[in-house]
């Protein structure tokens, strides 16, 4: 049996965020809009050219995309937000969708299913669905201009319409209103010469994809009576599927993860449920992580594949969105390097398969795994921990906490404060990599910060916000910042993954055992301290987020990661209390990304993130008050699980997703303090008093006022500095009508 190799997607970004530099090009006027296209021709093309020259026998297009491939499908079949509606569809529709203007606020943003990936909610309300211009076409049909044997790449209408909100149509109606849209589409793809198309159904993984099997086997009917069953190819990934139904629908292929299935995927195959004539598209380099794979192991698993099916594809487990391009470009140390995988390597793996099975040329195929077995055999377990001398609850309930807390810091009421961060400027940017470049000082370089803080506090003291921030000006990342700084973190120079948008984050890699060894955040946050009477929180990133954000190790168990990161973090913020400082925020915005996206595991995966958090924050006394922030996430799966962090305070976002999370608080008593964020800051939008009045109104209808924050939805970083002061501004004169009002009413 010959194999061939595929791919799912390709990051985007580019080797130097070339993707994320020309858009933002664009928003900031620096370049017109056919520059702009151009730009972004060019790096598709070097994509996919970099991609042919891995030898796949496919590869796709349809992943590269202007900001979202979600937003892109919305626009294909005009579900446009009904506040942006009578608009030319154009790429300015969609970057106002994505990010909002003037007039009206940006759709919502939710997480990829389990990855730090966002995409940009399809909203169904007075939607007309018809089909716009054709850009997946376009795509394709550049993609041949280059001779590069590509299959078009779409999300599926299930997955795309479990996704949407809004609208009065039933899930059923939905799907059927999109089907003859799907199948225009399909069919124009065929007609020009597409030997199958990818069809991405992520949503059939989890727990409730057995509710739509009906329609989507009706779904899939209907493009096989169109005379399509030959070109589609199912793909799922990122966890197991039921494979007797998959396997039941009319279609060419099926995509299958044999990474992150837990082995459920294999288990089904082996027990007969494959359709031998199907093609077997199967996900077996891990296309999340970026460590080596396993050679050998890859080559014992497509052996025991070629039993069960008669047309095998080799390819990642999942699109590369979730990786680096390459580490070409990276100067680490050999030892740790050759245990590494960036998306080119995952190619060169595949390829290297590939050329083991259908050439009978083992060279490549032995050099990775002499590699392989180097670095394995190295050890990076050499610390010992003792998990249990650390307490995992505050010495007091909560209620007692917060009298001590009140009468230490005598707040007003509906205090104010924002998230953490400030702007990082083009100056602060040019700064921090003069000094890690050495072009400047170390006095230099602190003398900047403490200048930079000290503007911020006097800013943030006119503004007359209540707790402040030092700023963030010396972090790149929130998560980066601290593997800088932990033992056991590997930090890249190019290691860049989109996020959201132009939204790019550089994950550590975690490769050794983690240990705090000297105070992380205590220089920059006493001094902001030094400069006002007002209380300054100290700002640390929790160990979940952390270990969620960064490329974790695999020869661990996670928990045990996720502890070792907690113990440190736990020291950081000893070290901050005994500073002298009565706030710590201890963030923790990935809680809910990490939740597996099967139900059976969520209890598990929910009480040992509790407990990391709880390690990390419970050994203060009563009279520290520990807040912690969490972003665009579903939250009604893990409301309790919130509630049981214990935190004094979180601050929850909400503004994007229009106010919806008051409905999670209608099943529990949240008798802990909370702020949900009254303003999108990921919009250059500036907030009306209305709109925030409105917010904390809401919000005060399930919330007991006495435990109420008022703070924007996330860190300011990615803001301009007039928006940012101009935004707060707001918030504190709406916060400040809110109190006189109240105090006129008791009179």
């Amino acid at each position: 049996m010959t194999i061939q190799t595929s791919n799912l997607g390709f990051p985007r970004l580019g080797r130097k965020r070339e993707w994320k530099k020309a858009i933002e090009g664009y928003w900031s006027k620096k370049v017109d809009l056919d520059t702009l296209h151009q730009q972004l021709t060019d790096l598709h093309k070097e994509n996919l050219l970099l991609q042919k020259n891995y030898n796949l026998s496919s590869i796709p297009v349809g992943d590269f995309s202007l900001y979202d491939h979600i937003l892109d499908t919305s626009l294909l079949f005009n579900i446009i937000p009904e506040r942006f509606q009578g608009r030319d569809v154009n790429d300015d529709l969609l970057f106002d969708i994505a990010r909002g203007n003037k007039e009206h606020v940006a759709s919502a943003l939710i997480k990829w299913f389990n990855t730090n990936y966002h995409y940009i909610v399809p909203e169904w309300d007075n939607v007309e669905p018809k089909l716009n211009n054709n850009v997946l076409l376009e795509r394709f049909k550049y993609a041949q201009s280059l001779n590069v044997n590509a299959h078009p790449v779409i999300v599926g209408p299930i997955t795309f319409v479990k996704l949407s909100k809004g609208g009065n149509q039933t899930f059923e109606e939905k799907v059927n209103t999109l089907l003859p849209l799907y199948k225009e589409v399909l069919q124009s793809l065929a007609d020009a010469g597409a030997e199958y198309i990818q069809v991405d159904e992520p949503a059939l993984v989890e727990d409730d994809s057995a509710d739509y099997e009906d329609i989507t086997a009706a779904a899939y009917k209907y493009f096989a009576d169109a005379g399509l069953e030959d070109k589609l190819v199912i793909q799922t990934y990122f966890e197991r599927v039921n494979l007797k139904f998959l396997n039941s629908l009319p279609v060419k292929g099926l995509g299958l993860d044999f990474v992150h299935d837990r082995n459920f995927n294999l288990e089904q195959i082996k027990a007969g449920d494959l359709d031998r004539s199907k093609t077997l598209y199967a996900g077996i380099i891990d296309g999340r992580n970026v460590w080596a794979t396993d050679i050998e192991a890859k080559k014992e698993l497509i052996e025991t594949l070629q039993s069960y099916t008669d047309d095998l594809v080799i390819q990642p487990s999942s699109s590369l969105l979730h990786v680096p391009v390459s580490l070409d470009d990276e100067t680490l140390d050999d030892s740790i390097a050759e245990g590494l995988s960036f998306a080119t390597e995952k190619l060169d793996e595949l390829d290297a398969l590939r050329r083991l099975f259908n050439d009978n040329d083992d060279a490549k195929y032995n050099e990775l795994k002499a590699s392989y077995e180097r670095f394995q055999n190295q050890s990076f377990k050499n610390l010992e921990y003792d998990f249990e001398s650390v307490p995992t609850s505050r010495k007091s309930v909560f209620a007692e906490r917060k009298k001590a807390q009140d009468a230490r810091l005598n707040l007003p009421d509906l205090p104010t404060t924002t998230i953490g961060s400030f702007p990082q400027s083009q100056e602060v940017r040019k700064q921090r990599a003069d000094w890690k470049n050495n072009r400047i000082t170390d006095e230099a370089y602190k003398t900047f910060l403490d200048n930079e803080i000290a503007r911020w506090i006097k800013i943030q003291e006119d503004i007359g916000l209540d707790v402040l921030v030092h700023g963030e000006f010396e972090r790149n990342d929130m998560v980066e910042f601290f593997g800088e700084k932990l033992q056991g973190f590997l930090v890249t120079k190019f290691g860049w993954v989109q996020s959201y948008g132009s939204r790019a984050v550089k994950p550590p890699i975690i490769y050794g055992d983690v240990k705090w060894t000297e105070p992380l955040t205590v220089k920059e946050t006493l001094y902001a301290q030094s400069l006002t009477d007002k209380p300054v929180k100290g700002m640390l990133t929790g160990p979940v987020t952390i270990l969620n954000w960064s490329f974790e190790r695999v020869d661990l168990p996670r928990e045990e990661v996720q502890d070792q990161i907690a113990l440190a973090i736990n020291e950081e913020v000893l070290a901050l209390e005994e500073a002298g400082i009565q706030i710590i925020q201890v963030d923790e915005p990935a809680l809910r990304e990490g939740l597996p996206l099967r139900s059976e595991y969520h209890a598990d995966y929910l009480d040992k993130a509790v407990r990391s958090f709880k390690l990390s924050t419970s050994s203060v006394s009563d009279e520290t008050q520990i807040h912690t922030h969490m972003c665009y996430s579903q939250f009604g799966q893990i409301i309790h699980a919130i509630y049981d962090l214990d935190a004094d305070v979180i601050s929850i976002e909400t503004s994007r997703s229009h106010g919806d999370l008051i409905q999670d608080f209608e099943d529990i008593t949240y008798d802990l303090g909370i702020g949900l964020g009254v303003y999108d800051i990921h919009s250059p939008r500036i907030p009306t008093e209305e709109e925030i009045t409105t917010a904390i109104d809401r919000a005060l209808q399930e919330i007991d006022r006495s435990l109420f924050w008022v703070n924007p939805d996330c860190g300011l970083k990615t803001r301009k500095e007039d928006e940012v002061v101009e935004a707060l501004t707001v918030l504190v004169n709406s916060v400040d009508k809110l109190r006189k009002t109240t105090n006129s009413a008791t009179v």
